[in-house]
C-alpha cells in the first residue's frame, strides 16, 4: 500500500487505487499524511478545510470524513501494513510506516544525495526522487491557505532537488545534461533566481554564452515587471562570472554580448548560438527563435514561440526557422468561440456599448469589458454574439473559456485555462509551464503583439480573471459574470457593461422567434403576461417557449395561467438540464451562510421592495451587518438597488429563496443544509448534490 502526496492525493494497492471520495475527504487524508504518527487536532482540520468561517456542523463533517477514510483503509487491508487511523479525544492519529508515503521517500533520497561530494551517486538518487512526482503536490485538496502553503513547501523541495541534480551533473562535467535538467524547471519558474543562475552556468559551459546571457536579461526584465526588483546576488554572480570568463578568453566566445541595448529591431546577435536554442541542440541549430524569442523555448515548425521585449519595448514572436510576422502568428490562428447564440434578438445598446469600450485605443492599454447581470439575463449570449460580429477584427485568433464560476463543481483554476490557451496558440505540451504564474507570463509574452480576442465566461471573482488577461495593446478581453467584479474595475480599469432584463416588446419578440410570430400574435396580452411572469429573463422565457413547443395545442394564456401558481412556476420554467431555478441555485450556493439567510429573509417581503431598516427587521440583523449583506447581494445581482436605500428582489428570486427556506424548515435541518451548501469558504452545493454522513461539500455548486 502506497500513499501519494506528490501529485494527486491517492492510495494505491496491488489491485489499483482506492476511491477516496470528494475533495474534503482527500484533504483530511492529506493533512494526516503530512503529519504521520502525530496527533492532529480536530480544530486544525477544520481551520484547514474552510478558508472562511466554517459552518456550524463542521465538526460533524470532519468526523464523517474520518469515519469514511477509516472504513476505506480497513476494507483495503491497511492493518496488514501497520496502518491504523485512530481517535484520541478531539484529535486524530494516522499510525503507519512513513516509508509508505512518497513525500517521505522523496525526502530520504534527497538527503542521501551529495551532489558535490559524491556526484556520481547523487545523480541516480536525485533522479529516483524526482521520478516520484506525478504532478503538482496535493492536487485534489481544497484551496485553503494551509494546503497552499504545504503544496508550496513541497514544490520548493522539488526545485531544490532539481538544482542539486543540475549541480551533480555539472560537477561530473556533464553540462549538457545539467542544462537539460534545469531548462524545463526554469521555464516553469522564470523568477527563481538560483535555478536561472545554474542554467546560465550550464549553458555557458556548453559554449552557448549568448543563450546564458539572454536568460539573465530576460529574468531581469521579468523581475522588474512582475516584482519591481533587481536581480539578487546569485543571479548577478552568475552573470558577472560569465562576463569575466569571456573577457579572460579574449572575447573569442560571444564577441557581441546580447545586452538589452545591443540588438536592433531584428534581434539578431553575432557569434555563438542564437538565444532560444534548446539546451539539447548545438550552436547554430536551425528551427529556433531568434534573439527576441524566449531563451530555451525552441519550437517545432509551425508552433508559436514565446515573445519577450527588446530595448525598444517591441515584442516579436518566432516559430519554425525563426520566421517572424507582424502579428507574431505561427500556424493557424485559434478559433475557440462557441457557435453564435440561437435566435439572438435585441441588445443593440449593450452591443454598441461593448464596441465603444473594446475599440477605445486612447489609453494605449488592452481594452477590458465586464458584462454583468443577474442569472439568466443572457450575458454569455451577448458576449458571444459581439465576438462573432467582430471576429474579423482579430485575425490572430479568438479564445474562449468557461471559468465555471457559477457552474456545477469547482471553478476552473487559471492554470487549466492557461494550458488550453497556450496549446491553442501552438505551444508544445511539454513546454507549457505547470505553475499558473509562469503560464500567465508565457501567455502574455506570446500574445504581446497579436490582434487577439479573449472571452472569459462565467467568472466568479476578479482574482480568477487576472492571470488570464493578455497585456498586448492589440488584445481585447470580454468577461461575463453574475458579480460586478469591482476588483477588475479598480485594478485593471475594466469597463462595466450592465445587462438588464427584457421589456415587454423585446420579451414578446423573443417568444415570437422561438414559437413563431403567428402564435404570439394570437394573444399579445398573454405574451406580455408571460414576460412579466418570467421577470423578463431570457433564460426563463426560453424555458417557457420550450414548454409551449412541447405542447403545440396550448395557447399562451394556458401557460400563463399555470405560471400564476407560484408553487409551480419555477418547475415550469425549467427545461431538462437548464432553467431559472438551477441558475439561481448556482448563485445562492456561492453565498456565505449569513448572506443566504438574509436573502431568505428578504424573500418574505410582500412586494419585493424594501430598505435597509426593513431588511434588518426581517433578518434580525443589526443595521451595519444588514447593509453589508445587501451590498454583497446587490453585487451578485440577487437584489437590485434602484435608488439610495431602495432595494428590490425579483419575484423569481423570492420564489426560489422561499422554496429553499421551506425545504430546509421541513427537514428541521436548516442550519445543516445551508452549511452543507457553503462548507467551503461560502461555496457549496445545491440540493441534490453529493453528500455523506459528514455533510461533505455537496458538489452541485451550480
Amino acid at each position: 500500500m502506497e500513499f501519494s502526496l506528490l501529485g494527486p492525493i491517492a492510495v494505491s494497492t496491488g489491485s489499483g487505487e482506492l476511491s477516496l471520495g470528494p475533495a474534503k475527504r482527500r484533504s483530511v487524508l492529506a493533512l494526516l499524511l503530512l503529519q504521520p504518527n502525530t496527533t492532529v487536532p480536530l480544530e486544525q482540520l477544520i481551520d484547514s478545510l474552510w478558508e472562511d468561517e466554517p459552518p456550524e456542523h463542521a465538526r460533524t463533517v470532519v468526523q464523517g470524513h474520518v469515519s469514511r477514510l477509516r472504513a476505506t483503509l480497513a476494507e483495503a487491508g491497511a492493518e496488514a501494513y501497520g496502518i491504523e487511523l485512530t481517535t484520541h479525544g478531539s484529535a486524530y492519529l494516522l499510525r503507519m510506516p512513513e516509508e509508505l508515503i512518497d513525500a517521505h521517500r522523496f525526502g530520504e533520497l534527497v538527503t542521501l544525495a551529495r551532489p558535490e561530494a559524491a556526484p556520481a551517486d547523487a545523480v541516480p538518487l536525485l533522479r529516483e526522487a524526482l521520478g516520484l512526482w506525478r504532478g503538482p503536490a496535493l492536487t485534489g485538496t481544497v484551496t485553503s491557505p494551509p494546503f497552499a502553503a504545504a503544496a508550496h513547501a513541497l514544490e520548493e523541495r522539488r526545485l531544490t532537488a532539481v538544482e542539486a541534480l543540475g549541480r551533480a551533473h555539472g560537477t561530473l562535467g556533464e553540462h549538457e545534461q545539467a542544462a537539460a535538467v534545469l531548462y524545463s524547471a526554469a521555464v516553469n519558474h522564470p523568477l527563481r533566481e538560483g535555478l536561472i543562475a545554474g542554467l546560465m552556468r550550464a549553458l555557458f559551459r556548453t559554449g552557448r554564452q549568448s543563450d546564458a546571457l539572454e536568460w539573465f536579461h530576460r529574468t531581469r526584465r521579468l523581475l522588474n515587471e512582475e516584482l519591481g526588483v533587481d536581480p539578487g546576488e546569485r543571479l548577478r554572480g552568475a552573470y558577472e562570472e560569465i562576463l569575466r570568463a569571456e573577457a579572460a578568453d579574449g572575447g573569442r566566445k560571444g564577441a557581441a554580448k546580447p545586452t538589452d541595448g545591443a540588438r536592433g529591431a531584428g534581434g539578431a546577435t553575432s557569434g555563438g548560438a542564437r538565444p532560444g536554442a534548446h539546451p539539447g541542440r548545438g550552436a547554430g541549430t536551425e528551427g529556433v527563435p531568434g534573439a527576441d524569442g524566449a531563451p530555451g523555448m525552441g519550437t517545432a515548425p509551425g508552433a508559436a514561440g514565446m515573445a519577450t521585449h527588446g530595448a525598444d519595448g517591441a515584442a516579436a514572436s518566432a516559430a519554425g526557422g525563426g520566421a517572424r510576422g507582424g502579428s507574431g502568428r505561427a500556424g493557424a490562428a485559434p478559433r475557440l468561440l462557441p457557435r453564435p447564440p440561437a435566435r439572438f434578438l435585441g441588445r443593440e445598446s449593450q452591443l454598441t456599448a461593448l464596441t465603444d469600450v473594446l475599440t477605445d485605443r486612447t489609453t494605449g492599454e488592452s481594452p477590458l469589458a465586464v458584462v454583468a447581470g443577474p442569472a439568466g439575463v443572457g450575458k454569455t449570449a451577448c458576449a458571444v454574439q459581439w465576438a462573432h460580429l467582430h471576429a474579423g477584427a482579430f485575425p490572430d485568433g479568438q479564445l474562449f473559456a468557461d471559468l465555471r464560476g457559477f457552474g456545477e463543481g469547482d471553478e476552473a483554476p487559471p492554470a487549466e485555462i492557461l494550458r488550453d490557451f497556450l496549446l491553442a496558440l501552438g505551444t508544445p505540451p511539454e513546454r507549457v509551464p505547470t505553475s499558473a504564474q509562469a503560464a500567465s507570463a508565457l501567455f502574455r509574452s506570446l500574445v504581446a503583439e497579436r490582434r487577439l480576442l479573449v472571452v472569459l465566461d462565467n467568472a466568479r471573482s476578479s482574482a480568477q480573471v487576472r492571470p488570464l488577461l493578455p497585456g498586448g495593446p492589440h488584445c481585447v478581453t470580454v468577461v461575463t459574470s453574475r458579480s460586478r467584479l469591482d476588483g477588475l474595475v479598480a485594478t485593471d480599469c475594466a469597463r462595466p457593461v450592465g445587462l438588464q432584463t427584457l421589456g415587454h416588446e423585446e420579451g414578446a419578440a423573443l417568444l415570437g422567434a422561438m414559437l413563431g410570430q403567428e402564435r404570439v400574435a394570437e394573444d399579445p396580452a398573454a405574451a406580455r403576461e408571460l414576460v412579466d411572469l418570467c421577470d423578463g429573463l431570457p433564460l426563463a422565457l426560453r424555458a417557457a417557449a420550450a414548454q409551449l413547443t412541447a405542447r403545440p395545442r396550448w395557447r399562451l394564456a394556458r401557460l400563463a395561467a399555470a405560471l400564476r401558481d407560484e408553487r409551480r412556476r419555477l418547475a415550469l420554467l425549467s427545461a431538462e438540464d437548464t432553467g431559472i431555478a438551477a441558475a439561481l441555485r448556482m448563485s445562492v450556493a456561492r453565498l456565505s451562510a449569513d448572506d443566504a439567510r438574509l436573502l431568505s429573509a428578504l424573500a418574505t417581503s410582500a412586494d419585493g421592495h424594501l430598505n435597509a431598516s426593513v431588511a434588518a427587521a426581517l433578518a434580525g440583523y443589526d443595521p451595519e451587518r444588514t447593509q453589508d449583506g445587501l451590498d454583497r447581494l446587490a453585487e451578485m445581482h440577487l437584489v437590485d438597488e434602484e435608488a439610495t436605500d431602495v432595494y428590490t428582489i425579483s419575484t423569481l428570486t423570492q420564489l426560489f429563496a422561499r422554496d429553499e427556506r421551506g425545504e430546509s424548515s421541513e427537514s428541521g435541518e436548516s442550519g445543516d443544509r445551508r452549511g452543507e451548501r457553503r462548507d467551503s469558504g461560502g461555496r457549496g452545493g445545491s440540493r441534490g448534490g453529493k453528500g455523506d454522513a459528514g455533510g461533505d461539500e455537496g458538489d452541485g455548486r451550480g
